[in-house]
């Protein structure tokens, strides 16, 4: 019985994405298969098991019942994983580990820049955000295992910096007496220059002794937001790398968010986009509509506004692109509800946010879409509307022609003639070519979400 676990398993892998295939489906182990149809499954952990009940679980049942003709019940029993803690695993001498707190080991401060409203429990989870949820979670719970580092990317708004967030809050409750380093990397890289200006004033090194005690040595867990601002910041590039390797050498956990995939990150040396990919790369997506909807009832229900299930889809249904614009969108409904003394309607929500409902913004123009695309992909302006056939200039040329017919009122000879006097069928296929790889494609989808994000904001 168990060959034919083994081989229900099988048939839904072509269909797995390989990172989802490593971290979810093959740590879960069949123990055993009873005559009366008992299955008795091993997670390493409740995530494990949650994650392979939602994703993998049916369609594994249904094709063993389909090759053994007969219904199955499935149970399944938790080894939780021990957290190895940083350092402890290394091979080759490591700095020691401060000891389980104790009377003579204070616990070290909870980082100010963790926001208490960005927990796990804060956290709405979606089809779009589930596996960057889960991967948080894990990481959260094992840290400086095997997903070092953890990589979350996306657009706009979508909750990156929530997730790396719950991150810091959960280990500090888990390790209190860890050191964890919250930044953005705008912050490095100002400490960074501040940092080597002050060693130029004083002609000493302890300027930089001290940058570098603080981001390679002090931290036990080092949580980077918006790492692209790295780009073609050649210097604190090379400060970041080499602060890298002090961190992951030392087995310490490293958790970066950004707006793109590493490999897509213009400006960026290929040695830093290689090290980003070392451990997990989890992608946040734009909610779909009954994400929104449950984001916006947890954020009612915490800041004590009644909201009405109508009023809450109207306003999931016109506010499309980000969380944040969500959120403010039902703050600014319940400032107008309190100012007037009403209770929030559809009729009063449709008011309120007439102006912020997810159309394209006033005034916006292809030539705004060429410029975002332009900078996004790091080609020239002049080949995004030429005749260069290249992929390196093709693709983001058909992602923008794409969105200018997405987020404009051009029409598509309208918008032939701004991309060099292209015919309308030229644009009518790369619409069409987009939209099919938008449906195939993640990383393509993850693009043009961020596009459009950054394009539809004010």
């Amino acid at each position: 019985m168990l060959d034919l676990w083994t081989e229900a398993v099988r048939s839904i892998e072509p269909f797995v994405k390989p990172a989802h295939r490593d971290l979810w489906l093959r740590p879960i182990e069949c123990v055993a298969i009873d005559d009366d149809g008992h299955i008795r499954l091993r997670a390493p952990n409740r995530y494990h098991k949650e994650w392979f009940e939602d994703n993998f679980l049916p369609s594994i049942l249904k094709d063993l019942e389909a090759r053994a003709q007969r219904a199955f019940k499935v149970d399944f029993e938790l080894v939780e994983e021990a957290v190895v803690p940083p350092r402890a695993v290394a091979v080759t001498p490591a700095p020691e580990r401060r000891p389980a707190p104790s009377a003579s080991v204070p616990l070290a401060a909870r980082p100010p820049e963790l926001m208490p409203r960005y927990t796990f429990d804060k956290f709405v989870v979606g089809p779009t955000n589930q596996f960057a949820h889960a991967a948080a979670r894990m990481v959260a719970e094992s840290p400086a295992s095997r997903w070092n580092p953890l990589f979350i990317y996306g657009g706009v708004g979508l909750g990156k910096t929530h997730l790396l967030q719950a991150i810091g809050h959960e280990i500090h409750l888990q390790h209190p007496e860890w050191s964890i380093s919250f930044v953005t990397c705008e912050k490095f890289v100002t400490d960074f220059i501040g940092s080597m200006m002050s060693q130029k004033r004083s002609s000493g090194g302890s300027s930089m002794e001290e940058f570098r005690a603080r981001y390679r040595t002090a931290p036990d867990v080092l949580l980077i937001d918006d790492i692209q601002f790295l780009s073609n910041k050649d210097s604190s590039q090379d400060e970041f790398f080499h602060t890298f390797n002090a961190l992951h050498y030392a087995h310490k956990q490293i958790v970066l968010t950004s707006d793109k995939l590493p490999a897509e990150l213009p400006g960026v040396e290929d040695r830093l986009r290689s090290r980003f990919t070392w451990g997990l790369i989890a992608e946040v997506e734009t909610p779909d509509l009954e994400t929104r909807v449950a984001i916006l009832k947890r954020k009612a229900e915490l800041e004590k506004v009644t909201l009405p299930d109508e009023a809450a889809l109207y306003i999931a249904a016109h506010v499309k692109s980000n969380v944040r614009e969500l959120e403010g969108a039902l703050l600014r409904i319940a400032a107008r509800a309190s100012f007037q003394g009403q209770p929030i309607t559809v009729e009063l929500a449709r008011d309120a946010i007439a102006k912020l409902v997810a159309n394209a913004p006033a005034g916006l123009t292809i030539e705004a879409v060429q410029r975002e695309v332009a900078a996004y992909f790091d080609v020239k302006l002049h080949d995004l509307k030429g005749p260069k056939r290249h992929r390196a200039v093709a693709h983001p040329r058909m992602i923008a022609m794409y969105l200018s017919r997405k987020l404009t009122s051009m029409s598509y000879p309208e918008i032939g003639s701004r991309f060099g006097g292209k015919d309308h069928s030229t644009v009518i296929s790369a619409v069409r070519k987009i939209e099919r790889l938008c449906a195939e494609d993640p990383a393509v989808r993850s693009v043009v979400n961020t596009l459009e994000g950054h394009l539809r904001q004010p």
